[in-house]
């Protein structure tokens, strides 16, 4: 048995396994992933600080997600867009 702290309310607890959050906090943690990860799906390209103002969760909560590896950094692409004051004259 682990000895844990809740990231959320901060509870000791014990559990087989290592574990980040108490069985009262986990749907909160799971509510807030879902959500995280549905408005992702729809702005693939976020910050913390967009999600965090969009679904008002504290953008602390999503970095901690990426520590814990639920979510991933991605480096996208971009294509370069024409220069709008050249002119072919």
């Amino acid at each position: 048995m682990f000895t844990c702290v809740c990231k959320h309310c901060k509870n000791v607890f014990r559990a087989p396994i290592r574990t980040m959050c108490c069985k009262q906090c986990r749907t909160l943690d799971e509510n807030n992933f879902d959500d995280i990860e549905a408005y992702l799906k729809l702005y693939p390209n976020s910050n913390a600080l967009q999600i965090s103002e969009a679904l008002g969760i504290e953008a602390y909560v999503i970095l901690k997600f990426m520590e814990e590896g639920r979510l991933l950094k991605s480096r996208g692409s971009f294509s370069k867009l024409p220069d709008w004051y050249e002119t072919d004259e």
